[in-house]
C-alpha cells in the first residue's frame, strides 16, 4: 500500500467516526404542523371517446307476436257523475207525416155541464167561506166539488146559476166569480122562527178555469131539515 492510499484510508475513517458522534448527538424531531387548507375541486374531464357499437340483438323467431295477457276481473262500479250541462237547442226539424184521419166528432157530446146540489141542516154555514152543500143530484162531467164548494168551468161559455134557500131570520148571499163579488142577494125580514124561502138567479159569462160559489155575510140564517132543502144549481147555455 502506498503512501497516498494511507492517507486516504485514514481520512475516510476519521469522516466516519466524525458522522457517527454527529448522529448520535441529532436533538429529537420538531412537533407536525397544521393540515393543510384544501385545494379547489378541478374542472370536470373532457368526455370520453364512444365505444364502440355493440353486437345486434337476437332476431325474433317468425310466426311469433307479442302475447296478450288474461283478462283482469271487473272493476267496482264508479260514481254518478255530475249532469253535464244543457247544449244548445238544435235546429227545428223537417215536417212528419201527415197522421190519419181521426174519428168524426161527436155533436155535442163534449159540451154539457150541469150540477144541482143540496144542503139540510140545522147548522148555520161558515161567514165569509165558500158553502159546503152536502149531497149531489146531478154533476155532469163532475165539475162541481163537494169538498170545497166550489163549480169549476171546463168549457168556456154562457152560464146560469141559481139557488133556493131555505132560511131562517136574516140572509144574505154572495155568489163570487175567483173570489170577486158578482151580485148579493138579502132577504132581512125578521119574522122570528118562521122558515121562509128565497132564491135568486144570474148569467156569466166563464172561461175554462174559473170558479163560482155562495158565501154569506154577517147573515147566516141558511139552514133546512129533511123537509126544506137549501139547492145550488148551474148549467152551461151556450158553449164559446
Amino acid at each position: 500500500m502506498t503512501t497516498m492510499a494511507v492517507v486516504l484510508m485514514g481520512a475516510l475513517i476519521s469522516l466516519a467516526a466524525s458522522s457517527a458522534v454527529t448522529m448520535e448527538t441529532c436533538p429529537s424531531a420538531g412537533t407536525p404542523g397544521l393540515p393543510g387548507i384544501p385545494g379547489i375541486p378541478g374542472r370536470d374531464g373532457r368526455d370520453g371517446v364512444n365505444g364502440d357499437r355493440g353486437d345486434p340483438g337476437v332476431a325474433a323467431q317468425p310466426g311469433l307476436a307479442p302475447q296478450r295477457g288474461p283478462k283482469g276481473g271487473q272493476g267496482l262500479p264508479g260514481g254518478a257523475g255530475k249532469q253535464g250541462q244543457s247544449g244548445p237547442r238544435g235546429p227545428q226539424g223537417p215536417l212528419g207525416v201527415t197522421g190519419p184521419p181521426g174519428e168524426p166528432a161527436r155533436v155535442g157530446a163534449q159540451q154539457q155541464s150541469a150540477f144541482s146540489v143540496a144542503r139540510a141542516t140545522t147548522e148555520n154555514p161558515l161567514r165569509a167561506t165558500p158553502i159546503r152543500f152536502l149531497s149531489v143530484i146531478t154533476n155532469v162531467n163532475d165539475d162541481y166539488d163537494l169538498n170545497t164548494g166550489k163549480y169549476r168551468c171546463s168549457i168556456p161559455g154562457t152560464y146560469y146559476f141559481v139557488f133556493h134557500a131555505s132560511a131562517v131570520n136574516r140572509l144574505c148571499l154572495l155568489l163570487k166569480v175567483d173570489g170577486l163579488v158578482s151580485t148579493s142577494f138579502c132577504d132581512q125580514l125578521d119574522v122570528g122562527n118562521a122558515r121562509q124561502v128565497f132564491s135568486g138567479g144570474l148569467s156569466l159569462h166563464l172561461d175554462a178555469g174559473q170558479e163560482v160559489w155562495l158565501e154569506t155575510n154577517v147573515f147566516r140564517g141558511m139552514t133546512g131539515s129533511l123537509g126544506g132543502n137549501s139547492v145550488f144549481s148551474g148549467f152551461l147555455l151556450h158553449a164559446n
